[in-house]
């Protein structure tokens, strides 16, 4: 023994810089430290060993998290060298309990000497230790605080304490590092949702422009604000009666953002992209669907989510109801709009885009005209839409016309799609075209 290798490191005497080699070796191939021997292999022997045993042993226990005494074997040789065998651990990342898990802290072996990890090196050993599922891997940051987690939880009357983390996912197995699902609750999420507002149908004009950070907590009612704002109400009289219609259902726009927030892929550093139009708002999260589902199935009401920790979280305090219900109500409430939701799906985004209602409307009407909508034609509809349905016999009293005429005109409205006919003979009727 002569000289320094990858797994072998020599130090004359004790000193905190130990504890960076006993890192190395544990987050790398494992490795051996001899305390007693100089850089030039040269036995200088411990002034006294068993102080120095004792602050040795005390310190690595005291100074490494994770715990890594079940990786670390002493040995003491002719009562003048302490020998540290170093195995690979296997809850990686291993760091100085002083700096934190990051680059600071984190340390590997790099050939015979040990350096700090970047923090992707970092990310990998993570992810290799807590297998791939983000939310529940170890956040790199740990300073968090949850002010606004705490204040919605205190809203839906759900118990938010140190005590119900680990339940909630919230840390890790030990109980003693927050996993990436707090990162996301908490304050420093890094995580944003951009909204932009463009003044024409290819979303190349700019409006105006927002981006929301902080908990996820915080982005949901911020942004959900401001999609609000840019819901405009349109008024329209029936007879004297003044009704009133928002741009997109309220509860539709809830269910789009709630989607995107719950279901987005947060190993990705991108944002939620939201784009508002005069036709239609669109909603794009990063990550696609998993394997094996398809829009369909979405549609369906089925649903495998990608994050079940933030999910259980969000169904604990009844901002969704359970998984697969939110895209359903979604259909549910566009269902006697002209124009339909669309969902879009790629390997690393999904969107899902909700038409303008009050557009809808007015370009349904305006495809009316086009249609040559004669002045009988509209009071057969008017009549439709208030009374459900009409029959040859009420056209005939209604209008004041014969059987032939009748007969023609109905069966021009049918053929240019404005009515549909069920029924034959006496039990025909002819209801309003069906915008499913």
């Amino acid at each position: 023994m002569k000289f320094e290798t990858e797994n072998v490191e020599f130090k004359a005497q004790f000193v905190d810089d130990i504890y960076k080699e006993i890192i190395a070796f544990a987050n790398t191939d494992g490795g051996t430290v001899y305390i007693g021997i100089d850089d030039n292999g040269d036995i200088v022997g411990i002034d006294d060993v068993d102080d120095t045993y004792t602050r040795i042993t005390n310190g690595i226990r005291d100074a490494i998290l994770p715990d890594i005494t079940m990786f670390i074997k002493y040995t003491l040789q002719d009562n003048r060298v302490v020998k540290i065998r170093v195995s690979e651990g296997s809850f990686k990342p291993y760091y100085l309990k002083s700096k934190g898990l990051k680059p600071s802290g984190v340390y590997i072996r790099q050939g015979a000497s040990s350096a700090q990890a970047s923090p992707e090196q970092i990310c990998h050993m993570i992810k290799v230790s807590d297998g791939d599922i983000f939310e529940e891997m170890r956040s790199m940051e740990q300073e968090l605080t949850f002010r606004h987690a705490k204040n919605a939880f205190q809203k839906y009357n759900v118990e938010f304490t140190k005590e119900k983390y680990r339940a909630l996912g919230i840390t890790d197995s030990s109980d003693s590092l927050y996993a990436n699902l707090a990162l996301i609750l908490s304050d420093q999420c890094a995580h944003t949702i951009k909204v932009a507002v463009f003044g024409n149908d290819a979303n190349t004009q700019f409006r105006d422009s927002r981006e929301f950070s902080g908990s996820v907590f915080k982005q949901l009612e911020d942004t959900f604000s401001y999609l609000m704002l840019c819901n405009k109400t349109v008024a329209t009289f029936q007879g004297l009666d003044r009704v009133e219609q928002e741009d997109y259902p309220e509860e539709a726009l809830r269910e789009a953002l709630l989607n995107a927030i719950v279901h987005r892929d947060y190993s990705f550093s991108g944002s939620v992209i939201i784009n508002v139009n005069d036709d239609e708002m669109e909603f794009i999260s990063i990550g696609g669907l998993l394997q094996g589902l398809s829009p369909d199935d979405i549609r369906s009401g089925i649903s495998q989510p990608r994050n079940k920790n933030l999910a259980e979280v969000f169904h604990r305090l009844h901002l969704i109801e359970s998984y697969g219900t939110g895209i359903r109500k979604i259909y549910f409430l566009y269902r006697e709009c002209a124009l339909q939701p669309r969902i879009e799906v790629t390997s690393n985004t999904f969107k899902i885009v909700l038409p303008n209602m009050n557009k809808a409307v007015k370009d349904e009407k305006k495809n009316r005209n086009l249609l040559d909508i004669t002045p009988q034609m509209q009071t057969i509809l008017d009549f439709i839409h208030e009374n459900g349905q009409i029959t040859d016999g009420e056209v005939q009293e209604l209008l004041k016309i014969k059987s032939t005429r009748s007969f023609t005109l109905m069966k021009k409205m049918v053929n240019e799609g404005l009515v549909l006919v069920v029924g034959r003979g006496a039990n025909k009727k002819y209801l309003a075209k069906s915008t499913d």
